[in-house]
């Protein structure tokens, strides 16, 4: 049976991201594979700390030496076969969980020696992304970015897939909150009618992942 693990690296636990991530549980579920959610922000952690006990000689490799909340998570990630991970867009980032996460799993996989690979094995990856900005604006202005930031689940050796959700629902009441520029109009409109289509992509995506 296949291990799939799920990290939702939004601090909301059901809205668009988590949303999204559990279609893609769903779908990983039905395919047959053993499916791990997480939520992070549940998790007590920080980035990388450059305590350097990775890269001590005789150290076990690769592993996270820091005694935290995010040194499990970081071994079954390795123990995985797939890893989907999901984070909104905040300020045209991810969140500092997911960036922490990033920091972490990279460095512990990463040779000083020649820049190589310390992991072996073969983890196939997707990244779920939920933005405000429409997807004109995903295509031109985090398209990149977010395959940049991304870059250092490459040390896990897989495939790689980034899925985005644009244009998402912020809330369900705009009138309680100072948001004029959004039209809450619009705002429902698209969550009617193309939210539905992005949690299938997610079902898919996990179905993929998890088959």
């Amino acid at each position: 049976m296949k291990k799939v693990m799920i990290l939702n690296g939004s601090p909301r636990k059901n809205w668009n991201t988590a949303m999204m991530l559990k279609a893609a549980a769903e779908g990983a579920a039905a395919a047959g594979a053993e499916v791990e959610y997480i939520d992070l922000f549940d998790l007590s952690y920080t980035g990388c700390r450059s305590c350097l006990a990775c890269k001590r000689k005789g150290a076990e490799r690769p592993k996270c030496f820091w005694k935290d909340d995010l040194s499990p998570v970081i071994d079954r990630i390795f123990a995985a076969n797939a890893l989907i991970v999901g984070s909104p867009v905040y300020l045209g980032d991810v969140t500092s969980q997911v960036i922490g996460l990033l920091e972490r799993l990279h460095f512990c996989a990463l040779s000083y020696d020649d820049y190589s690979n310390y992991f072996t094995g073969k983890v196939n990856v997707g990244v779920i992304l939920t933005m405000n900005a429409g997807k004109p604006w995903y295509e031109l202005q985090y398209k990149k970015a977010m395959k940049d930031r991304f870059a250092a689940l490459k040390a896990l050796n897989g495939s790689f897939e980034i899925l985005p959700a644009c244009d998402t629902l912020q809330v369900n009441d705009y009138s309680k909150f100072d948001m004029g520029s959004f039209s809450e109009e619009h705002k429902k409109q698209m969550r009617a009618e193309q939210f539905p289509k992005d949690l299938e992509k997610a079902r898919e995506l996990g179905r993929k992942l998890g088959s």
